[in-house]
């Protein structure tokens, strides 16, 4: 009993730490198979010839026992017909080896296997996390020197007006600029913050338009205790001040934004003024945000675009 047990015990580190790693999990399945045969088979065997089976004891008929004699029985000393122990026939007691040294190759190979795919799927969701992160991290690159760009332009306009509201639009801006670069790197913000963010960004547009009457900004809901990736909202605000504004100055935006406990909903709706659309810089910051909602949001959120040509209108829910 303790050489089978070592044996049991040899086999099932051989195959955890050298046929599963270096064989099986290679995708050489048929090799892997091959082996363990051979090697349960050389075991066995091996183990058979030092502990043959004990001499033929007859159920039908005890007297015809053969005579015990010190050489290992054969298959000739079993005659057919009689019904034998399986510890009794070298045939029988081969098998039932093979079929116990089995065992730890099994459970050693199941137990590798599971092992293994469990470290594989912590580095795939490392991978995809570092690959988000990434993606997601090159998105705001992308977004923070689009928007600097249009602030400024804004600015420059009230400048060029001589306007007494451009120390103002600059107070605002300095403020944009401060939560672009303090908060905007993090995961998360709080849902207050964004939302100071969006008014400070909306007075800007506000002070650099000629006609800013039909600006509307209605924030509802309790914002306390909840948070929020930022710069999630801009795009499309941004979006709608750059094609709601015609020659005139004249603009038409309306942004309305609900919160309730587990979710947010967010529209923005502007008329769509006479302009001439510049294909290589348009669309940008809009192409991000459906970027970053995708992967921060994959199943929770719901995106509509609605354009009639007349009106363009961008309505968004996010369940938190």
């Amino acid at each position: 009993m303790p050489v089978r047990l070592m044996a049991i015990m040899v086999l099932f580190y051989v195959n955890y730490f050298f046929l599963v790693p270096k064989i099986l999990l290679k995708r050489t399945t048929l090799a892997y198979v091959l082996i363990c045969f051979l090697l349960i088979s050389a075991v066995g065997l091996a183990i058979n010839l030092c502990y043959p089976p004990r001499p033929p004891k007859y159920i039908s008929s005890p007297a015809s026992i053969p005579e015990i004699t010190t050489a290992p029985p054969k298959l000739s000393d079993f005659p057919p017909g009689r019904f034998y122990r399986y510890r009794d026939n070298p045939f029988f007691n081969q098998i039932f080896i093979m079929l116990v040294l089995s065992t730890p190759f099994f459970v050693s190979a199941l137990l590798r296997v599971y092992i293994e795919w469990g470290k594989n799927e912590d580095l795939r969701k490392k991978v995809e996390s570092e690959k988000t992160s990434s993606e997601l991290q090159f998105l705001k690159t992308q977004l923070n020197p689009h928007f600097l760009f249009n602030s400024l332009n804004a600015i420059y306009s009230l400048s060029a007006k001589s306007s007494k509201d451009t120390s103002e639009a600059i107070i605002n801006l300095s403020e944009l600029m401060r939560y672009m670069l303090y908060e905007a790197d993090k995961d998360l913000v709080p849902l207050r913050k964004e939302l100071e963010y969006i008014k400070n960004y909306v007075q800007l547009q506000r002070l650099r338009l000629s006609d800013s009457v039909n600006v509307k900004l209605k924030i509802s809901g309790e914002d306390r205790n909840k948070v929020i990736p930022p710069l999630l909202f801009i795009s499309f605000i941004e979006n709608a001040f750059k094609y709601g504004t015609d020659y005139e100055g004249k603009t038409h935006v309306e942004i309305n934004l609900f919160i309730e406990n587990g979710s947010i909903y967010f529209r923005v709706e502007n008329r769509i003024g006479t302009y001439r659309k510049q294909k290589k810089s348009s669309g940008v910051g809009l192409q991000n945000i459906k970027n970053r909602l995708n992967l921060l949001y994959p199943e929770s959120h719901k995106l509509e675009v609605h354009n009639d040509g007349g009106t363009y209108r961008v309505t968004l829910n996010l369940y938190l």
